[in-house]
């Protein structure tokens, strides 16, 4: 069967999951009265209850006796480290553009990836039927955002579609028939190279590995595409590292291609085709797996590097153990290792004392996917904030620089600047109209000035304003950039926290616990209002007297308190505080749980 591989590559919540979904259900991947979620290929909870790919996966459909491999891909570049593994699979990508939006940061790095390799782009212009809609302005906006990526002339001259993706249609004209997605099939077949690996089913066998996977039955399983040759079940093959050592020698005991959301058992791959085999025990991600004759392995695209660290403890609060099941420092290692074998974007390193590790990744949100995982699974950890990691070049300190895209209603566009230049030491490259009462703005910001900032930006504007951020480059250290200014409320006492305690605490900040709340010594309960720390007694009930008067009690109405999320948490302390995740809980703690030895500490300071 003629075949094709693709990626569709997009900005987060521009629609390419969806029509994905749209092509599965026209090339006939599913039965008429089949029941199907929205969103098929988000089938982790994490991507359905966030409404974004965390992971690439790979589908295929067939139409009119073609087989279209296709690979959803993530659009948040801290999960980028799936998108650089993957692109080695396809011959070909899909961009997909928000016609409103046009292309944003995300869109900008997965598509540097993909033209850095030489793939040919389809652009589709998704979402035209807004009200909003600007189609030729997005359009020009990619051809001027492929020019600055140094793409070559086959790449500048693109086809492109008018599409939408909810109402499964695509043409060619912004004015057509709007009945299905035939023009994208077309496209795609006529535009995507065939794979050249096709040419080569009669050489030795050789398979990149781009992702990895487990099953209780079968164990280990690695996901690829076949270079050259052909595999059937049972035979031997042999593991390779990117440098040519060899790894183990194994039998093939499954092979698995992908057949719409389902992955079929086969029992012969060939070149070209993505498939999944099982067998191995050691073997991960970018090693080749080949024939026994083989002694070249493939080229492994380069990842990368992490810019940020954050600290994984165990926890040990007087809280601990209470909800989660694994809370030895030995099982958190084995999961953490666990992870950077299947997750190459993501580095382990274990701390002098043993019982930390330091987890290195790209972004706050790739921190708070991999921990809230942990936490579903029944594991309670200490987690320290974000630190940015630091190089040296030619003997000068640099950090890294995201490039920031703001947009946000005039009115709060001032307050916006003054902040991401002022204190956060941003540089402001661009400031324009976006239409419909907004402004664009692009500022390129030391990562140490946006952590912890995303919950002040959403106050500042109202909760209306859209922040997207991806990684520029390194420049020279910025120096110093203050962190959170307010100070925090300190429980003195452990046990249960009292409302008429809360109640007259109040007027001293914002609490982020509420009545009956379990709480210890150093327990961070709230922010203070001024910009010093206060311990405080939550405990504190009402002193009741022998001689009580009808109408003296007064009425306890107690302020909701905030409800900080993950990501929230561990954007918001400081260097000398943590956050303290379990199960069922996420609590905020200093460093020293006593306020004595705390005292004694900063006394001797």
């Amino acid at each position: 069967m003629d075949l094709r591989n693709i990626a569709i590559i997009a900005h987060v919540d521009h629609g390419k999951t969806t029509l994905v979904d749209e092509l599965l259900k026209q090339s006939g991947a599913f039965r008429e009265n089949q029941a199907v979620a929205e969103r098929a290929m988000d089938s982790n909870d994490l991507e359905r209850e966030r409404g974004i790919t965390i992971f690439a996966k790979p589908t295929s459909v067939e139409w009119k006796g073609l087989r279209i491999n296709i690979v959803d891909t993530p659009g948040h570049a801290d999960f980028g480290g799936e998108v650089e593994r993957i692109l080695s699979m396809v011959d070909g990508v899909v961009l997909l553009v928000d016609a409103a939006e046009g292309p944003m940061p995300q869109t900008k790095f997965v598509t540097s990836k993909a033209l850095a390799l030489g793939l040919r782009p389809i652009v589709v212009l998704n979402k035209v039927d807004k009200p909003d809609a600007e189609p030729d302005r997005a359009l020009d906006e990619c051809f001027d955002l492929f020019a600055s990526l140094d793409a070559d002339e086959d790449q500048l001259d693109f086809p492109h579609l008018y599409a939408s993706g909810r109402n499964g249609w695509a043409d060619t004209e912004l004015d057509g028939p709007r009945k299905n997605l035939d023009a994208l099939f077309r496209l795609v077949v006529d535009h995507v190279p065939a794979p050249k690996q096709v040419k080569k089913q009669d050489d030795d066998f050789r398979m990149l590995a781009t992702t990895l996977g487990a099953d209780p039955f079968v164990g280990r399983i690695l996901t690829g595409r076949v270079e050259t040759g052909k595999l059937k079940v049972g035979a031997t093959v042999q593991a390779l590292t990117r440098h040519g050592q060899k790894i183990e020698q194994f039998r093939v005991t499954k092979i698995q291609a992908f057949r719409g959301l389902a992955q079929q058992d086969i029992e012969e791959a060939q070149a070209g085709d993505i498939v999944s085999i099982a067998g191995m025990s050691k073997a991960t991600v970018a090693d080749t797996i080949c024939a026994l004759a083989v002694d070249e392995p493939l080229d492994a695209q380069p990842i990368d590097p992490p810019t940020i660290t954050v600290t994984f403890g165990i926890n040990d609060s007087p809280l601990a153990g209470r909800d989660g099941k694994k809370v030895q420092s030995r099982v958190i290692r084995e999961r953490l290792m666990k992870e950077a074998e299947s997750n190459v974007a993501i580095k382990i390193a274990d701390t002098p004392g043993g019982e930390a590790f330091e987890v290195s990744g790209r972004g706050e949100l790739q921190m708070g996917v991999l921990i809230e995982n942990m936490r579903r699974e029944g594991f309670e950890l200490s987690i320290s904030r974000p630190q940015v990691i630091m190089r040296e070049l030619d003997g000068q300190k640099v950090e890294p620089i995201e490039e920031v895209t703001i947009d946000v209603d005039d009115e709060y566009s001032g307050a916006v600047i003054e902040k991401i230049t002022g204190a956060r030491k941003g540089d402001l490259a661009e400031m324009r109209q976006a239409g419909a009462g907004k402004t664009r703005i692009i500022a390129h910001v030391p990562s140490r000035g946006l952590i912890g900032y995303h919950g002040e930006f959403l106050t500042d504007t109202r909760g209306t304003g859209v922040l997207n951020r991806v990684f520029h480059s390194w420049a020279p250290y910025k120096g110093t950039i203050p962190g959170r200014r307010a100070g925090v409320l300190i429980s003195m006492e452990a046990g249960t926290a009292v409302a008429y305690a809360l109640w007259k605490l109040e007027d001293r900040g914002r609490f982020f616990i509420g009545a009956q709340a379990a709480v210890y010594q150093g327990m961070i309960i709230g922010e203070h209002s001024r910009e010093n720390d206060l311990e405080v007694n939550p405990l504190k009930g009402k002193q009741l007297t022998n001689v009580r008067a009808s109408g003296t009690d007064e009425a306890v109405r107690l302020t909701t308190p905030i409800t900080l999320s993950l990501e929230e948490a561990i954007a918001y302390i400081n260097d000398d505080e943590l956050v303290e995740v379990t199960p069922n809980a996420i609590r905020l703690r200093k460093r020293f749980l006593d306020p004595h030895e705390r005292k004694r500490m900063s006394k001797a300071s």
